[in-house]
């Protein structure tokens, strides 16, 4: 069966561009011209995935993701926005989307980023059938549930998103070891974007924050010009 894509854009051009791309690629596409007709198909049919753009008429995307997220839904959302300042990008992984994307894009890295996210969700969905039960990790204050894909510092839960998630459990996994940019791409999105792309810095900045604000300070640290590592603060 292929995968199911749901398509949001009110922008008719990109909508129908992305959805005939999809389908050469070999997705079942549905397409949504504004967030009040996305979440109208959401919760009435099931999706591998969701492309959302977030200036939309009437219900911008920012709110299907928050409400989806509110209602327990756990598909993977791939944000596309316009805006580039690193608040608006922010916003989208505030409101629980797991990756997002600047428009102008180009269509083979939305491609990659779309297979990255389907990937992760069948790995997580195989490793909950099989019962995998791995160890709690921890750190000072910190500690990680792999199986729970929870997480908290001292008694305050982190509220994180999938890739959020992620990438704490691979930093943590690897705490004392400097990951390079490279290899955190290709372990979390199976995808390298290069030197030029900040997706990686709005991700680990935002793990900071939501660290900081829960007392766990320092703990994410930057090794400039190569990468980042966990240590205890």
């Amino acid at each position: 069966m292929p995968n199911r894509v749901l398509i949001a854009d009110d922008d008719r051009a990109i909508r129908e561009s992305l959805a005939r791309a999809l389908e050469l690629e070999g997705y079942d596409v549905v397409a949504a011209v504004d967030g009040v007709e996305a979440l109208t198909r959401a919760r009435r049919d099931s999706f591998h995935a969701l492309v959302v753009d977030v200036m939309m008429p009437h219900v911008d995307g920012l709110a299907v993701c928050r409400v989806l997220r509110a209602e327990g839904d756990r598909t993977p959302v791939l944000m596309l926005t316009a805006r580039v300042e690193t608040p608006d990008r922010v916003a989208g992984l505030d409101a629980g989307a797991d990756d997002y994307l600047p428009k102008p894009f180009e269509l083979d890295e939305l491609l990659a980023r779309l297979r990255a996210l389907l990937r992760r969700a069948t790995l997580a969905q195989a490793a909950h059938a099989a019962g995998h039960d791995d160890a709690v990790l921890e750190l000072a204050s910190l500690r990680v549930d792999p199986t729970a894909r929870r997480a908290w510092w001292a008694d305050a839960e982190l509220q994180l998103t999938k890739t959020e998630f992620d990438l704490l459990e691979l930093m943590v996994h690897n705490a004392g070891i400097v990951l390079d940019h490279s290899t955190i791409y290709q372990r979390i999105w199976g995808y390298d974007f290069g030197p030029d792309s900040k997706n990686l810095a709005v991700y680990i900045g935002y793990l900071r924050r939501k660290l900081a604000e829960a007392g766990g300070h320092d703990v994410i640290q930057t090794v400039r010009g190569v990468g980042y590592v966990v240590r205890r603060p």
